[in-house]
C-alpha cells in the first residue's frame, strides 16, 4: 500500500508545521484526526479540506458532514472519501479549514509518496513537528506549557560560568582600585 507525507502549515506562518504520514487507502477523516492531534485542538468543531492547487485556491469541498450552509456543489464527505482518489498530481495541495467561526486555516502540501508502507507503524502518523502550534482558544497564559517547557530546558542561573557583570565579576566592583572617582574632583 502506498504511502503519502503531508506537510501541514499553519496559515500565517510556514515555519510552523507538523509532518503526517498516511496511507493512500485512508480516509480524510483519520487526516482530519491526526491534523487536530498534531496542533492539540479538539475535535468539537466543524471542519472542511478544500482539493486545491500551486497557489492555493479553493477547489472541490470534503466535508465533515453536509453543513447548512450554500454550495455551488456538494461536498464529499470525509469518512467516504479515500485520500489517494483526490490526489491528482505529485505536489497535490488541500486547504483545511477547522471551526468556521475561529476560520482555521492549514495549508496542505504533498511531500512525499512511497510505494511500501512499514507494517511496524500505525497509519496516520506525525513524523515532524517544527515550531510551537498556535493555542486553539487563544493564550491560556502568556506563554504556552510548550515554551516554558523549552524556557526551563535551557534555564540558566544568575551564577552561570560564562556570565559576568560588565568590566568583571562582582566582586571587582566591590574593591576600591585606590583612583579618585570624577565626582571627588567636584
Amino acid at each position: 500500500m502506498a504511502v503519502l507525507k503531508f506537510r501541514v502549515y499553519v496559515e500565517e506562518d510556514n515555519g510552523i508545521y507538523r509532518d503526517i504520514v498516511i496511507q493512500t487507502s485512508q480516509v480524510f477523516q483519520e487526516l482530519h484526526s491526526c491534523i487536530l492531534q498534531a496542533y492539540a485542538f479538539d475535535q468539537k468543531h466543524q471542519a472542511t479540506f478544500y482539493r486545491s492547487n500551486e497557489n492555493w485556491q479553493r477547489g472541490r469541498q470534503i466535508s465533515l458532514e453536509k453543513y447548512d450552509r450554500p454550495y455551488r456543489v456538494d461536498p464529499l464527505i470525509m469518512a467516504d472519501t479515500v485520500i489517494g482518489t483526490e490526489i491528482k498530481d505529485t505536489n497535490q495541495h488541500f486547504i483545511y479549514e477547522y471551526d468556521f467561526d475561529k476560520n482555521w486555516i492549514f495549508l496542505l502540501e504533498l511531500i512525499g509518496i512511497n510505494k511500501d508502507a512499514d507494517p511496524r507503524k500505525a497509519y496516520p502518523y506525525i513524523s515532524r513537528t517544527e515550531g510551537i502550534g498556535p493555542q486553539q482558544y487563544g493564550n491560556k497564559s502568556i506563554l504556552s506549557d510548550q515554551f516554558i517547557d523549552i524556557e526551563e530546558k535551557y534555564d540558566l542561573d544568575k551564577n552561570a560560568e560564562g556570565f559576568e557583570n560588565e568590566g568583571g565579576n562582582e566582586e571587582d566592583e566591590d574593591t576600591d582600585t585606590g583612583e579618585d572617582s570624577y565626582a571627588d574632583d567636584l
